[in-house]
């Protein structure tokens, strides 16, 4: 698939946020530094695969928060770390370079990419087979 499979959770499974950012990841700290209630942050990075979008440090965020999982298109790195983690991650692969601070980004915008989009509020369930998205809940 176009998505490579990180963490300790590769099946996960919750309510979508998005984050809109390009090489440059502040809003995605900001949005992993709130309650997560078992929320799956969608990022759409543009795809760039020359910086990480997400690191070790964001993603324990990520777990002490409560987010069940991180969609990104686009790179991460500290996958090793990442992958001892108790959260569930896809990514379009990984990257060394941590990604600029220069922008903000856009939270809570539809994002679309692979051909799908993700709109806040939406369902999302990931498993080694890949993503769909529902408009309602569909797991019991």
């Amino acid at each position: 698939g176009l998505f490579s499979t990180y963490g300790n959770l590769p099946r996960f499974h919750g309510q979508v946020e998005t984050v809109r950012c390009f090489e440059s990841n502040p809003m995605v700290r900001t949005v992993l530094s709130s309650p997560g209630k078992n929320r799956v942050l969608v990022v759409d990075g543009g795809g760039s695969k020359r910086v990480a979008i997400l690191g070790d440090q964001i993603a324990k965020l990520a777990v002490d928060n409560c987010w069940a999982g991180v969609i990104v298109n686009g790179c991460i790195r500290d996958s090793a770390i990442i992958n001892g983690l108790n959260i569930g991650v896809k990514a379009l692969g990984t990257h060394p370079v941590k990604s600029l601070k220069t922008h903000p980004g856009e939270r809570g915008v539809p994002v679309n990419f692979a051909g799908v989009e993700f709109v806040p509020g939406q369902w999302v369930y990931s498993d080694e087979d890949g993503i769909v998205v529902s408009n309602e809940a569909i797991h019991e």
